[in-house]
């Protein structure tokens, strides 16, 4: 789970698993797979910061690609 910020201040944890995507609109918004929108306070450097340490802290980092990693050299 992460720990992120509506825009109103309230805290919530999220099951960064459920994260497609997340953007900057210019406000960080976190799409689901479900096809929800989370509007967030937090940068979306930060957000993929945290899932990023949430990935490793369950051993899986190494399954987190980068669009366009399959097709470089």
């Amino acid at each position: 789970m992460i720990q992120l910020t509506r825009l109103n201040g309230d805290r919530f944890s999220l099951n960064a698993i459920f994260i497609e995507q997340v953007q900057s609109f210019p406000d960080t918004t976190i799409t689901l797979y479900t096809g929800k929108k989370l509007v967030v306070r937090e940068t979306e450097n930060q957000v993929n910061m945290l899932i990023f340490k949430f990935y490793q802290s369950i051993g899986m980092q190494g399954c987190v690609k980068e669009t366009g990693d399959l097709n470089e050299q």
